[in-house]
């Protein structure tokens, strides 16, 4: 393995992903501690309502946002490195235009839609008004544009520890909220002006970094980014997978609110989040991968060694951290939240098929969207989203939150094995050669 360190991109994606690993590590902490303190503050019932407003806007979110950073890394990544602005700037003001007009677009659908469907997902008439109330956030919460700025810029450590700052102050005031004895409505409060100030912090950075490199200057908000070959079908391909991606978060959260209740809800909220935990060294290896083979010759044989590296590195990281939720889950759990809690613990052991499949999924949707294959990971994640709802009822209806979970390991499954199909035809056609 010593000779990976000589390759030029394989130190730039470690560094990269060690600046989010610090930061994430971080955040993962606050998060988990902030919700314990609101779990053991607000109770199953009152935290799972929680979980379900908050997950009700990521879930629009998730369909209104066009995941605006991959066309500025797709479009403007390669031209910037050698010194061609143009399209960078020309991408950066399509990608500030999409998210004007989805946040607007998702914020007023989502208040006019809640008070018909919020009983149905599990969030009660007494609540409707915070719910409706959150939704003031889609403007900024479907925002990706400073993300992708800085991805391109380089300023991974920037992205890394502006995400350190929600997390933080969101646990400092779970804190004095449950030291205090606070009601229902100030937890809210309290997640929406982190998640305020934690949407609206990154802006700020993308400004001061594009302002330091003199980039400022000529771009514009449009929406008819002549200059960007096939943008609008690469725009609505990311966007249509990164809405049906939504399906295994917070509409998953939605749904099983809705099938199991509330307490339902908390306790498969739980389970993904510590399952996630052990996901996150390979979500954060593809966050710094896909940039780093925008960067290179696609027909070569680089970008697909780095693939292969990635992958033994991050699955030592991963298998480390899957063996110490398989024996530590349960008395975590009952330390953090309470006894009430105990029961995510099996749907936590299913999950942990997820990060496995994480450490060879990790380069698939990059490599994709470098080759071309925009089509490619929307197409998988519709199968795997077809298959988590067509299972997800009568899986929860016979087994309670363990069948919710085999559901949602099914979707990824489903996902994984769509996409390695695809990324192998495309090997074959690329054929990269040695140089």
């Amino acid at each position: 393995m010593r000779h990976w360190f000589k390759d030029q991109h394989f130190r730039s994606l470690l560094k990269n992903t060690s600046y989010l690993g610090a930061s994430k590590i971080v955040a993962a902490v606050c998060g988990v501690a902030t919700l314990a303190l609101a779990g053991r503050g607000l109770g199953v019932l009152l935290f799972g309502t929680l979980i379900l407003i908050t997950s009700y806007v990521k879930a629009v979110s998730g369909i209104a946002k066009f995941q605006s950073w991959q066309l500025i890394v797709r479009y403007g990544g390669h031209g910037l490195s050698q010194g061609d602005p143009e399209h960078f700037k020309v991408a950066t003001g399509f990608a500030f235009a999409l998210d004007v007009v989805s946040g607007i677009g998702g914020m007023l659908v989502a208040v006019i839609l809640l008070p018909f469907i919020g009983n149905w997902v599990g969030i009660s008439p007494q609540y409707l008004w915070l719910g409706m109330a959150y939704c003031a956030l889609l403007p900024i919460m479907t925002s990706a544009t400073p993300d992708g700025v800085l991805r391109v810029l380089d300023r991974f450590d920037l992205i890394s520890w502006s995400g350190t700052l929600s997390p933080i102050v969101r646990a400092v005031l779970a804190a004095i909220a449950f030291a205090t004895g606070a009601s229902f409505p100030v937890y809210v409060a309290i997640w929406f002006a982190t998640d305020l100030i934690g949407n609206l912090y990154p802006w700020y950075l993308g400004w001061r970094e594009l302002r330091r490199n003199g980039l400022l200057d000529g771009i514009r908000p449009t929406l008819r980014p002549a200059a960007l070959e096939g943008a609008w079908r690469f725009a609505i391909d990311v966007n249509l997978a990164s809405s049906v991606q939504a399906v295994w978060g917070p509409i998953g959260r939605l749904v099983v609110g809705g099938l199991l209740g509330p307490a339902g809800a908390a306790l498969f909220r739980v389970a993904s989040t510590l399952a996630d935990s052990a996901q996150k060294p390979a979500d954060l290896l593809g966050k710094a991968f896909y940039p780093e083979i925008m960067r290179m010759d696609l027909t070569s044989k680089k970008p697909w060694k780095l693939m292969l590296r990635g992958t033994a590195l991050v699955s030592a990281v991963a298998v480390l951290a899957i063996l110490i939720l398989l024996v530590g889950g349960k008395p975590l759990m009952v330390l953090l939240f309470g006894k009430d809690f105990a029961g995510a613990y099996v749907p936590l052991v299913i999950m942990m098929i997820i990060p496995l499949l994480g450490i060879f999924s990790f380069p698939l949707a990059p490599m994709l969207y470098a080759l071309g294959r925009s089509d490619g990971p929307l197409k998988a994640k519709l199968l795997g989203s077809a298959l988590f709802f067509i299972t997800i009822a009568p899986l929860s209806w016979r087994w309670d939150v363990i069948g919710a979970a085999v559901a949602l390991v099914l979707a990824n499954v489903a996902n994984t094995g769509v996409m390695l199909l695809q990324l192998r035809t495309e090997h074959r056609r690329v054929r990269p050669r040695t140089t």
